[in-house]
């Protein structure tokens, strides 16, 4: 199982992510807030301003505070390897 560091020492298995994106849409606001309201929410940023959000298959959103272009390139690195 192949583990995507996300920022403080968090990691995510790369096969359960399904999208990373940047948070500043008002749909991805919305989506976070219904996350948080039904306790399927993981925040990672330790307080930081979060910078990414991530979706994985289990419907778990997961906040980090590291960009999105480095998570990608942190999972292209491990695919390539």
């Amino acid at each position: 199982m192949k583990m995507i560091n996300i920022g403080f020492g968090n990691s995510v298995a790369a096969e359960r992510i399904v999208s990373v994106v940047s948070p500043d849409s008002a749909p991805i606001k919305r989506m976070v807030q219904d996350a948080r309201d039904k306790g399927r929410l993981i925040d990672a940023s330790y307080g930081r301003k979060s910078r990414s959000v991530i979706f994985t298959d289990s419907d778990h959103i997961i906040l980090s505070a590291v960009q999105p272009d480095t998570i990608n390139t942190r999972i292209t690195e491990e695919d390539d390897s």
